[in-house]
């Protein structure tokens, strides 16, 4: 009902009770005049006409009163819409002059990134920054934007650049039937040029920018950069894509690589100190001389990267896929190993003192010299793995697997072999004293120049089904088997 059709309807309701009252209250006067009504009768009738009347009146101000509470209610209701579009027209222009400021600011500090002098291309950087900071909607498109000047301005003129489904191992180096090479890393490597000033602080930027911003297909793009030499000390780089990316002599201590991919990156004498690459994509990755000492690189893939002079003491490559990777002269001591693929590894005079290798895969390993004293090797397969001359110091070979292992020469000096399987190994020469062989099977294993003096849990059978010569130096207390070679 239209407020004019209220208006009117109020207007006659407020006239007809006017009349109404009037009207009662004449015929009530004029009908109490009369002569044969006492005085009291007619106060009486006049009284109730007066009663009459005023509650009419008061139901009448009743209804005007609550007709005009309506109408300040709708009014207020009105003002209280009128308010909040005032209030949704604000917030519109606010975000308008927001959108126009970020705007300005966008092209301002993207216009100075290409400016001739680095003072104000860094300051441009940081303006970007704080852009992000300010206005988390624009934080991943800064990141690109930052991720895109570094990649411009460091980009690696490569005719086949390294791609995901590259499969080929990396060989750094000179090669010789396929053998790394084992010159040192000072002789192979110049000395890498110092970071331009206005890279590094967009790579400060992006290291330590507030990845809680960003979705889980959103990642870096860092390919094919010459970045050496960054300081990148506790950067955040979480599932960065750094394939081909040269890092060589990188400051990456504590930083965040956990999902990042690697694929053929050069990280040639970085400091990867207590870095997190859990998980990490290292394939064919350089790492020659870098100090992963401490670093976590479980589960993380290392299959054919360079690991030779590398640091990794106290490491955790736990369920590593270290697949012919090469880790010649490396430095594994305390390094946490259980579970690794090491399958055709090159561990030549690596260094694993007291490392974990429980349940390790070393099937074909090349551990020629190495040092495995007090390493635990606890069910570690190591059929066909070449461990002449190697160091075994008190290790621990518990159930462990070394069928057709070459263990010429090698010193196993109080080396626990429980129910260790030797089936045809070579250990011809190997130092023996002070051995655990409980259980251990020896069949078909030989023992031609081995020092078998000082064993412990050794018994006839075990000899009988082993082939050694009057070269074996046999416990004081056991004959030499008649059909072993009497000449040697």
């Amino acid at each position: 009902m239209s407020a004019n059709k209220t208006d009117k309807i109020l207007r006659w309701l407020i006239g007809t009770t006017v009349i109404f009252a009037i009207g009662l209250n004449v015929i009530v006067f004029t009908a109490t005049n009369k002569k044969e009504l006492s005085i009291s009768q007619q106060m009486q009738y006049r009284s109730q006409a007066l009663t009459t009347t005023a509650i009419m009146f008061l139901g009448l101000a009743v209804m005007i009163n609550a007709y005009y509470a309506g109408k300040r209610a709708e009014a207020m209701q009105k003002n209280a819409i009128a308010s909040e579009k005032n209030v949704e027209l604000s917030l519109q222009n606010a975000q308008i002059s927001q959108d126009r400021l970020i705007a300005e600011r966008y092209m301002a500090a993207i216009t100075q990134l290409g400016h001739k002098r680095i003072e104000t291309r860094i300051g441009a950087i940081y303006i970007l920054e704080r852009i992000a900071q300010d206005f988390p909607k624009e934080h991943w498109t800064i990141m690109e934007i930052l991720a895109a000047f570094v990649r411009q301005n460091t980009g690696i003129k490569s005719a086949n650049p390294v791609t995901e489904e590259d499969s080929v191992p990396v060989y750094w180096g000179k090669q010789k039937n396929r053998m790394l090479s084992t010159k040192p890393i000072e002789q192979e490597q110049e000395e890498a040029p110092k970071i331009r000033r206005d890279v590094q602080a967009a790579l400060t930027v992006i290291g330590r920018r507030n990845s809680l911003l960003e979705l889980e297909n959103q990642k870096l793009d860092l390919r094919n950069t010459d970045i050496r030499r960054a300081d990148l000390l506790g950067a955040n780089l979480e599932r960065a894509d750094l394939r081909g990316a040269d890092l060589s002599g990188a400051d990456l201590r504590g930083s965040n690589l956990s999902g990042a991919n690697l694929h053929g990156a050069k990280l040639a004498k970085s400091i990867l100190y207590e870095t997190n690459l859990l998980k990490a994509n290292l394939r064919g990755a350089n790492l020659q001389g870098a100090n992963l000492n401490r670093a976590n690189l479980f589960a993380a893939n290392l299959r054919a990267a360079n690991l030779q002079q590398a640091s990794l003491r106290a490491a955790n490559l736990q369920s590593a896929n270290l697949y012919k990777a090469n880790l010649q002269q490396a430095t594994l001591k305390v390094a946490n190993l259980s579970g690794a693929k090491l399958f055709l590894a090159n561990l030549q005079g690596a260094k694993l003192g007291k490392a974990n290798l429980h349940l390790s895969g070393l099937i074909g390993a090349n551990l020629q010299g190495a040092n495995l004293n007090g390493a635990n090797l606890c069910g570690a397969n190591l059929n066909a793995a070449k461990l002449q001359q190697s160091e075994v110091f008190f290790a621990n070979l518990t159930e462990a697997s070394l069928t057709e292992a070459d263990l010429h020469q090698a010193n196993l000096m109080g080396a626990n072999l429980n129910r260790a399987i030797l089936y045809q190994a070579n250990l011809s020469g190997a130092n023996l004293i002070g051995a655990n062989l409980f259980g251990t099977n020896l069949c078909d294993v030989k023992l031609e120049g081995a020092i078998l003096t000082g064993v412990k849990n050794l018994d006839s059978q075990q000899i009988g089904m082993a082939v050694g010569d009057r070269t074996t130096r046999l416990p004081d207390d056991m004959e030499t088997p008649p059909h072993w070679r009497q000449s040697g």
